[in-house]
């Protein structure tokens, strides 16, 4: 079955399960990388320890808005 066969099939749906398709469609494409997620878990203990331990500059949150 083509692309297009697909589409053609899918256009025929109602509104809510064309709906319900593209939302489904779309979460099969956000999956997080399990390696990325791991170096950026990483990456946040790293700063933490190093604001906990005063090695990082930090700015106020009033400067950081204004």
């Amino acid at each position: 079955m083509s692309i297009n066969d697909i589409l053609q099939q899918a256009l025929q749906l109602k509104a809510n399960e064309r709906s319900k398709l593209v939302d489904e469609l779309l979460k099969s494409l956000d999956k997080p990388d399990e390696e990325i997620e791991k170096i950026w878990a990483d990456e946040a203990q790293k700063r933490l320890k190093a604001y906990r331990e005063g090695k990082l500059k930090t700015v106020p949150m009033q400067e950081v808005f204004a």
